[in-house]
C-alpha cells in the first residue's frame, strides 16, 4: 500500500476543501422567474383557481420549453426509441397473456374429462 503525495494549494492550509463560488456568475433570471410563475400557478391550484392555474403553469412550462430548446430536440429525437421499448413490452405481455390464457383453456378442458 502506497501513499500518495497531492500538491498542496497556496491559498488553503491542508484539510479545508477548495469551495470556490464563482467569480462573475450572474443569476439566471429566467430560472427564477419561470420557477417564481410555477409556483404561483401551484398556488393557485391549490387555492381552487383551477383554470387560471393551469394557464399561469401552462405559461411557465412554454417559457421552459423555448429556453431549453436543445434538451427538447434530444427528448423528442429519443422519444420514438422509447415508444418502440413500449410497444415491444406490450407485445411481450400479450404473448404471456396469449399462453397464459392457452394453458388455462388446457387445464379447464382435463379437470372437465
Amino acid at each position: 500500500m502506497g501513499v500518495t503525495a497531492f500538491p498542496q494549494s497556496l491559498n488553503y492550509p491542508q484539510g479545508h476543501p477548495e469551495v470556490l463560488p464563482p467569480e462573475h456568475e450572474r443569476p439566471d433570471w429566467l430560472g427564477i422567474a419561470v420557477g417564481g410563475t410555477f409556483l404561483a400557478g401551484a398556488l393557485l391550484l391549490l387555492s381552487g383557481r383551477k383554470r387560471v392555474g393551469l394557464v399561469v403553469t401552462a405559461a411557465a412550462a412554454a417559457v421552459t420549453l423555448v429556453d431549453q430548446k436543445e434538451t427538447v430536440r434530444e427528448w423528442w429525437n429519443a422519444l420514438p426509441g422509447y415508444l418502440d421499448d413500449a410497444q415491444r413490452l406490450l407485445d411481450q405481455a400479450q404473448h404471456t397473456i396469449d399462453d397464459l390464457s392457452a394453458a388455462r383453456e388446457k387445464v379447464r378442458t382435463m379437470i372437465n374429462r
